[in-house]
């Protein structure tokens, strides 16, 4: 049985992925802050910004999923600390500990100023629809790098959206469930012919914007679609801004900055009387 370093485990993405993996892998567990164990797997607190964090929870692991990192718009500083440094830390670190198989979790929002009347596949060129998706372009390009350069086997899904169930019309476009998404990683992790591939994490939506052939290529069977859920979301949806509704990326082409839910709230600091 393989061991699995899953970064980022504490957040919703990770820990859905954590419950459709438990019993297919040892899986090594990893986030800045605690978090509940699920079934047999171990947990390592980290900071992946931190090389020396990077390297010690990548030493003897079979595989890394790269899901650590700021998980929606924000500060470049945040951005850069998390998506940037953490992510070449953590790639740098798989090669140096002799990890040769790396899954990155990309995202629509590397592609999300395409229009959503466009239809596109893994070879666009991509258009980024805010600091976010430029750090998702950037570890693609890493990726690429690494798997050209030091022969790393690297598999980029650019994720639509994870849940049990889309909560917006245009989550019926980018939905995948977590038992699609453990699908593909699965395929991650275990293909043979990966050397470095881009894939979108999606499952069959009817309504879907992205050409997943390449997916459909290395044997990607989802067994879910978003029009289930159609009639029930699109009662209740109300009017958008006009300009996120025309991309792909939605409100993530307007927005400057989106709350990290992953982050603490910061207390305020009470003056002390003289």
């Amino acid at each position: 049985m393989k061991t699995i370093l899953i970064t980022g485990a504490a957040g919703d993405v990770g820990t859905h992925l954590r419950r459709e993996l438990a019993g297919r892998y040892r899986i090594r567990a990893s986030d800045r802050r605690s978090f509940p164990r699920i079934g047999e797997e171990s947990c390592m607190r980290a900071d992946i910004s931190r090389m020396t964090d990077a390297l010690r929870i990548t030493k003897g692991v079979d595989a890394v999923v790269h899901l650590g990192g700021y998980s929606v718009e924000g500060a470049w500083g945040a951005i850069l600390r998390a998506n940037i440094v953490g992510g070449y830390n953590v790639f740098e670190a798989a090669r140096r500990n002799g990890v040769r198989r790396i899954v990155f979790p990309s995202s629509n929002h590397a592609v999300g100023f395409y229009r959503r009347d466009q239809t596109i596949d893994h070879r666009v060129y991509p258009k980024p629809d805010s600091r976010y998706g430029v750090s998702k372009v950037f570890g693609e390009a890493l990726g690429s790098l690494y798997a050209d350069k030091y022969g790393m086997e690297v598999f980029c899904i650019r994720i639509g959206n994870v849940a049990p169930r889309p909560i917006d019309k245009r989550r019926l476009s980018i939905w995948i469930s977590p038992r699609d998404l453990a699908q593909l990683v699965t395929i991650g992790i275990e293909d043979p012919r990966i050397r470095f591939e881009v894939v979108y994490g999606v499952s069959r939506n009817a309504r879907s914007w992205y050409a997943n052939a390449n997916a459909f290529h290395l044997g990607y069977r989802p067994k879910d679609d978003a029009e289930v859920f159609a009639a029930e979301v699109l009662a209740r949806e109300g009017a958008g801004d006009s300009r996120a509704e025309a991309y792909q990326g939605g409100s993530f082409v307007v927005a400057e900055r989106i709350p990290n839910p992953a982050a603490p709230a910061r207390k305020r600091r009470r003056r002390r009387s003289r």
